[in-house]
């Protein structure tokens, strides 16, 4: 049996909060090593680094969920007793039921709602000096998910429920003021939704067959009873949430356009190919993700390693993504990597691997792909604007991270014209609806 390397200190959470995103692969690479030991708000955890270390930690015969997700992230990013926190055939019962609104019915009635959303904030940001690309992507993917999940939105609190939704995922990695915003931003949430659960089940609120909302107020457990209204309450926000953080790949993918010029300009041909390609290398280049957690089931060996029942792991998400032993110029923007890319469901890991079903990867992951796309082809057909002086980097020590301008855009005008006959289809997502 091989002694697993470990950190000589009393507790690496600080040096967490300073590293960010790169503090797996950082400790991974002085060790030499895809695993080592370390201790995290006083306990200890085994951290793995690799694709082969991501193969082992979905293996759900080997690691649970129920128990790994500190309490902090519960109350404010994912909500307790959520899907994310179950385990075997009541995660599998659970998981199902998200997977049934996951239809390419489904997700292309959310992007034509999308798509129309960005029209219409285009015709208000040509009225404007200038606009934070990020805080109005929040309002449009909001207004639009809750328009596809049957979740009643007024116009006057748009603003307030994005916010709030936002400051969940921003919550993630903060402490202080960014964590006690992202609990209220929670409490606040819960209760509104619970309301629509309750009215929905009372017959005061009707929601189209079929919807995220309608579905998970009428699902009931394994048992046959219907969920608890807290816990559905959690779902439905687990469905509109994680669509709404959308938000930072789109302000990202605006990032990449500005900084990497020749794409804007090959995008506009409408290649969907590459559309598809610049997309996914949005998602595997830009942070998101740092790393996920799980505990070991029952004791097991890997690559001469013990694993003791209970242990924490965490699996680094990010060193994966930007590691040089999987990808050719990890740390370059490069979407052309993915023209002959055959991966598998353990290598390219932006929003958590393994399998949709019966696994842990997110549901919502061809939603998030779809809805790039949409934003890509928005920013690239749809509109012209101008990206002003401005901060634009990012820190990896930010969890989450974002362009610290939040990327603010001037001189926006909508391309309203329509194809002639004799050019190129338009790929503006406008023309097509």
């Amino acid at each position: 049996m091989k002694n697993i390397p470990h950190e000589k200190t009393l507790d690496s959470s600080l040096a967490l909060l300073s590293d960010g995103y790169p503090f797996i692969q950082k400790r991974s690479k002085r060790f030499h090593s895809n695993i080592f030991q370390t201790r995290l708000l006083g306990e200890k955890a085994i951290c793995l680094h690799g694709e082969e270390a991501a193969s082992i930690f979905y293996d759900n015969d080997k690691f649970r969920r129920s128990d790994a997700i500190p309490k902090r992230i519960q109350t404010t990013l994912m909500g307790e007793g959520g899907v994310q926190t179950l385990d075997n055939e009541a995660h599998r019962h659970r998981k199902a039921m998200f997977m049934s609104l996951m239809t390419p019915e489904s997700i292309e009635q959310l992007m034509n709602i999308m798509a129309k959303d960005w029209r219409a904030y285009i015709r208000k940001w040509e009225k404007m000096n200038y606009i934070t690309l990020f805080d109005d992507v929040q309002e449009i993917i909001c207004l639009s998910a809750c328009a596809w999940a049957g979740v009643p939105l007024k116009p006057t609190e748009v603003r307030e429920r994005a916010r709030d939704f936002g400051d969940m995922v921003d919550a993630f990695g903060g402490v202080g003021p960014r964590h006690w915003k992202g609990k209220w931003a929670r409490r606040k949430t819960e209760s509104w939704i619970r309301g629509i659960i309750r009215q929905i089940r009372a017959g005061k609120l009707q929601v189209e067959d079929g919807s995220a909302a309608q579905v998970i107020a009428l699902h009931c457990d394994l048992e046959g009873k219907l969920l608890d209204r807290q816990i559905a309450a959690v779902e439905l926000i687990n469905i509109i949430r994680p669509i709404v953080a959308i938000s930072f790949y789109v302000t990202f993918a605006a990032l990449a356009l500005h900084e990497h010029p020749a794409y804007r300009a090959k995008l506009q041909k409408g290649d969907d190919n590459l559309v598809e390609m610049f997309v996914q290398e949005v998602r595997r280049y830009y942070p998101f993700t740092p790393f996920l957690g799980a505990r070991v089931r029952e004791k097991f060996m890997w690559q001469g390693h013990k694993f003791k029942e209970g242990t924490l792991v965490l699996l680094d998400v990010y060193g994966l993504l930007h590691d040089d032993k999987v990808w050719e110029r990890a740390n370059e923007f490069w979407p052309e990597r993915f023209l002959h890319w055959e991966g598998s469901p353990f290598d390219f890991i932006p929003q958590g691997g393994g399998d949709y079903f019966t696994g842990h990867r997110c549901a919502g992951e061809w939603i998030t792909i779809e809805a790039l796309k949409v934003a890509v082809r928005v920013l690239t057909s749809c509109m012209t604007y101008q990206v002003p002086d401005q901060d634009l980097s990012f820190s990896l020590s930010r969890m989450p991270s974002l362009p610290k301008s939040g990327f603010k855009i001037s001189c926006v005008k909508e391309i309203r014209s329509a194809p002639s006959s004799t050019s190129r289809p338009s790929r503006c997502p406008f023309h097509h609806m």
